[in-house]
C-alpha cells in the first residue's frame, strides 16, 4: 500500500525552479485546472444575434456586440432576476429561449417551467410524475412544443392550455423522441433526442416516430442498492432488427396527425425533417438498410406528393447530408457536397436536373457554411493546402475561381453571419494557442477578439511539436506529429506513446494546438506521437473506401509502418514503443496488442470496441455490411480472434460500467479470453459512469495512464524519486 500511495503523490509535487529556469507542468495544473494556467477557455458564443451583431458571454452575462464597431451592449443579466436563482435557474442554461431573449423555458426534476421576462413570472407547465424533455418555442414565441412518455404535446402560452398531439407512445412506440441508434448514430447527441420540428408558421409540428418493438434489449446493471438497478436499453447490433420509422406532422389548426405514406419502414433509415418557408413543403432523406443509396425527398403537403430531388449510389457507402452539406436555394436548386468522385466537393443542382461539380481536385471540401444566392457565391470551409489545415474559402456557381479568405496558417473554425458579410474565425496552430478574431468576408480584420494563451504560458518549458509526413512502401504520405521531451537530446533513446483513434474519416493529426495533457506526458521524457492511417479522411473517401468490410486492416498496416519508421530513428527506444485510444482508439490499442505485438509492446484502452459484433447497427454495418453478408471481415476484424498474439501483462483496460454506447460487454468478453489464455492484464471498472468518466474517476483514469507508462518506460523512476515496480 505504501508503494501505491507514493505513486499517487509523486505526480503532484511541484518543483520550484530556480531563477530564470523555465518551470514544469503540474499534475494539477493539467488535469485538475488548479494554480496557475497556460491557457484560458476562449469567450462562448450563443450565435449571431442578426446579420450585425453576435452575442458574447463574459462573467455569467450575456453581450451583444456590434459588428462594424464593437460596441457592446448587455443583453442579459441573470443576477437581476433573484426570483429564479432562489429556485435553481439561470438564464443561461435555459433549455430554450425566444430570439428576442424574453421568454425563457428550463426543465427541473423532470417538469418544465416557463419564465416570462417582462413580468419576471414563473409558471410550472406540467406537473406530472412522468419525464418531460425538449421544450422548444415556436417560430413566433406563443407556443412550446415537447415530449413526455414518448408522446408530443404543445403548450399554448397566451391560452395556458396543454394539447396531446399524439396518443400511442409507449416504451415500444416513440413520438417526436428519438431511439437511442438515432440518437448516437443518426441525429446527432445536440438534439438530445428531439426528434421533431416546427413549421415557420408556428401552426405544425413535423416529427419521426420510432416503433423498437422488435429491437432487441440490452441489459445494463447499476450496482446500487442491496438488489442494483436493471437497465433495459433498446440496442439494435450488426444485422439484428432496427426501429421503424415514419414521419408525420401535426396541425394545431385540425388538431390533426397526417403521415407521410412511404416504402415499408423495417430497412431504411430517415433523417430529421425539416420545412420550407412557407410550411407546405417537408423535405428529409431517405437511406437504405445497405447504407448504399442515398435520397432527399421533398413532400408538397397540398398534393400529398413525394419527389426525389436528388439521389446517390455508392459502392461502399454514402452518408446523410448534415446542414454543413445540403443548402435548398429559393429557385429550388440545390447546393451540396457529396464525395461521389472520391473527394468530397461542392455541386450545384438545377430543379431541371443539371449537375455541376463546382470544386474538384485531391483535396476535400469540410463543409458549405453560406450561400450568397444574390452574388451567386458559395462560402466554404476545405482543406485544400493540406490536409492537415483548415481554411475558409469562397467560389462562384460555376468554381471558376477560388479565392482563400482565412489568412493565418492552421486550422480555423468558422462561424458566418446571417448573411456572410462577416465570420468569427476560432484558430489554432502546433505552435499558437486558439485565437479569436473578427473578419469580414474578404479576410480583411475587423478585431482581435481573444488570445486563449495566458502570459505565463511562455515561463513553462514545453515539448517541442512538429508536424511531418511518412511514405509507406505503396506511396501514401501518412501525416504525423509528435511532441519532443523537454531538453531533447538526440544521444538518448526515448519511448513512444502512440496516441490514436483511428475510424475512418477521423483524423487525429492536425495543425491545431496541443492538449496540455500531451505535454505532460512529453514531459516525463517520452515522445507523443500521433499519425493518421490511409483511412481517416486525408485522402479522400478513395482512401476511406478502403476499409470497407476490413475493420482494422488499413489501421495495422499504416500504423506498423509508422512504427517501422520511428525504429530508424536513432533517439527512439524500439522496445518501448506504446499505443492508446478511447473507443474506437481503444479498439484500435487492442487490436494492436494482440495482431501486431511485435511492433506495439504496451497499450492502454479505454471504452473499447473489442468485436464489431457488439457494437449498433448503423455505425458498424456502414463500414462492414451484416456479419451474415462478411463473416470472414468480422472474423479477421475482431480482437477476439487474435488473442494468441498478446503478450501477458501489456495492456491497462478501462471501461465505465453503465456506457450505453460501447457496452463493457466488450471488455468483460477481452478480459475473460485473455485469462482463458493464461495471460495477465490490468483492469481498472469504473462504477455508474458512461462512455466516458467524470469527476474524481476521470482524475483516477488520467492518474493510472500516466502511471502506466512510468511503471513500464522508467520501471525504477516516477519524476525524481526511486520507487520500486508495482
Amino acid at each position: 500500500m505504501k508503494k501505491i500511495l507514493l505513486m499517487l503523490i509523486v505526480l503532484s509535487v511541484v518543483t520550484l525552479p530556480a531563477a530564470g529556469e523555465l518551470k514544469k507542468l503540474t499534475f494539477e495544473q493539467v488535469f485538475q485546472s488548479k494554480g496557475e494556467q497556460l491557457t484560458k477557455r476562449v469567450p462562448f458564443f450563443l450565435k449571431w444575434a442578426d446579420n450585425e451583431h453576435y452575442y458574447r458571454q463574459k462573467k455569467e452575462k450575456l453581450f451583444k456586440v456590434n459588428a462594424a464597431s464593437g460596441k457592446s451592449s448587455l443583453a442579459l443579466d441573470p443576477s437581476k432576476y433573484s426570483n429564479l436563482s432562489k429556485k435553481g435557474f439561470s438564464l443561461l442554461d435555459a433549455a430554450d429561449r425566444t430570439p428576442d431573449l424574453r421568454k425563457f423555458v428550463f426543465v427541473k426534476n423532470n417538469d418544465i417551467f416557463l419564465f416570462l421576462k417582462k413580468t419576471k413570472r414563473i409558471i410550472q407547465i406540467t406537473k406530472t410524475v412522468a419525464r418531460e424533455t425538449n421544450p422548444e418555442f415556436s417560430p413566433g414565441g406563443n407556443k412550446i412544443a415537447y415530449t413526455t412518455e414518448n408522446n408530443l404535446y404543445c403548450y399554448d402560452i397566451n391560452t395556458g392550455k396543454t394539447r396531446q398531439l399524439t396518443t400511442d407512445g409507449s416504451e415500444d412506440i416513440l413520438n417526436g423522441y428519438a431511439s437511442w441508434i438515432y440518437y448516437e448514430e443518426i441525429l446527432g447527441r445536440r438534439d438530445k433526442y428531439k426528434a421533431f420540428r416546427w413549421s415557420p408558421d408556428s401552426e405544425k409540428i413535423v416529427f419521426m416516430r420510432f416503433d423498437q418493438g422488435e429491437v432487441p434489449v440490452f441489459p445494463i446493471v447499476r450496482a446500487e442498492g442491496t438488489y442494483g438497478k436493471l437497465e433495459n436499453q433498446r440496442y439494435p447490433k450488426p444485422g439484428f432488427p432496427n426501429p421503424q420509422v415514419t414521419i408525420g406532422f401535426a396541425d394545431l389548426k385540425t388538431e390533426m396527425v397526417e403521415w407521410i405514406a412511404y416504402e415499408d419502414p423495417k430497412d431504411h433509415y430517415l433523417t430529421i425533417p425539416n420545412w420550407n418557408e412557407t410550411a407546405d413543403k417537408i423535405y428529409f432523406q431517405w437511406m437504405n438498410r445497405d447504407q448504399n443509396h442515398l435520397k432527399v425527398l421533398v413532400y408538397d403537403l397540398p398534393m400529398k406528393k413525394i419527389v426525389t430531388l436528388y439521389e446517390e449510389r455508392q459502392k461502399t457507402w454514402v452518408e446523410f447530408l448534415g446542414t454543413g452539406d445540403l443548402h435548398l436555394l429559393k429557385n429550388g436548386d440545390l447546393v451540396l457536397r457529396s464525395s461521389k468522385d472520391g473527394w468530397y466537393h461542392i455541386y450545384y443542382l438545377t430543379q431541371a436536373g443539371t449537375e455541376k461539380q463546382v470544386t474538384a481536385g485531391e483535396w476535400s471540401v469540410t463543409g458549405i457554411k453560406y450561400v450568397d444566392q444574390a452574388g451567386k457565391t458559395i462560402y466554404f470551409s476545405a482543406q485544400k493546402e493540406d490536409s492537415t489545415e483548415t481554411d475558409y474559402y469562397k467560389t462562384d456557381y460555376m468554381g471558376e475561381k477560388i479565392i482563400k479568405i482565412t489568412v493565418n496558417k492552421g486550422s480555423h473554425r468558422v462561424t458566418a453571419s446571417p448573411t456572410g458579410e462577416y465570420f468569427i474565425d476560432n484558430y489554432s496552430s502546433v505552435n499558437t494557442p486558439t485565437r479569436l478574431e473578427l473578419r469580414d468576408n474578404t479576410g480583411r480584420l475587423i478585431r482581435k477578439i481573444t488570445d486563449s494563451a495566458t502570459p505565463v504560458l511562455k515561463e513553462y518549458d514545453l515539448a517541442k511539436v512538429e508536424l511531418f509526413r511518412i511514405t509507406t512502401g505503396d506511396g501514401y504520405k501518412l501525416p504525423a506529429l509528435w511532441l519532443l521531451p523537454p531538453g531533447f537530446d538526440e544521444n538518448r533513446k526515448y519511448p513512444v506513446v502512440v496516441t490514436v483513434y483511428g475510424g475512418p474519416g477521423a483524423a487525429s493529426v492536425r495543425n491545431t494546438y496541443p492538449r496540455l495533457s500531451n505535454f505532460f506526458l512529453a514531459q516525463q521524457d517520452i515522445i507523443v506521437f500521433s499519425v493518421d492511417h490511409r483511412g481517416s479522411g486525408h485522402f479522400g473517401k478513395k482512401g476511406m473506401n478502403l476499409m470497407h468490410r476490413c475493420l482494422g486492416k488499413w489501421e495495422m498496416h499504416d500504423y506498423i509502418q509508422a512504427v517501422k519508421y520511428l525504429r530508424t530513428l536513432p533517439f527512439i527506444d524500439s522496445e518501448k514503443i506504446g499505443i492508446t485510444g478511447g473507443s474506437y482508439g481503444g479498439y484500435v490499442t487492442a487490436l494492436a496488442l494482440t495482431k501486431a505485438p511485435g511492433y506495439f509492446k504496451f497499450g492502454v484502452a479505454g471504452s473499447s470496441v473489442i468485436d464489431w459484433r457488439l457494437y449498433d447497427s448503423v455505425y458498424t454495418e456502414r463500414y462492414m455490411d451484416t456479419p451474415e453478408d462478411n463473416p470472414e471481415g468480422y472474423k479477421d476484424s475482431s480482437v477476439l480472434s487474435h488473442i494468441d498474439g498478446y503478450c501477458c501483462g501489456s495492456i491497462r483496460i478501462t471501461h465505465g460500467t453503465m456506457d450505453d454506447n460501447v457496452h463493457m460487454q466488450n471488455t468483460i468478453r477481452f478480459v475473460e479470453k485473455v485469462l482463458n489464455a493464461g495471460k495477465s492484464l490490468e483492469l481498472m471498472l469504473y462504477p455508474g459512469d458512461r462512455h466516458g468518466y467524470s469527476g474524481n474517476k476521470r482524475m483516477d483514469s488520467n492518474r493510472g495512464r500516466i502511471n502506466f507508462w512510468l511503471r513500464k518506460f522508467y520501471p525504477r523512476r516516477i519524476g525524481s524519486r526511486e520507487v520500486l515496480d508495482l
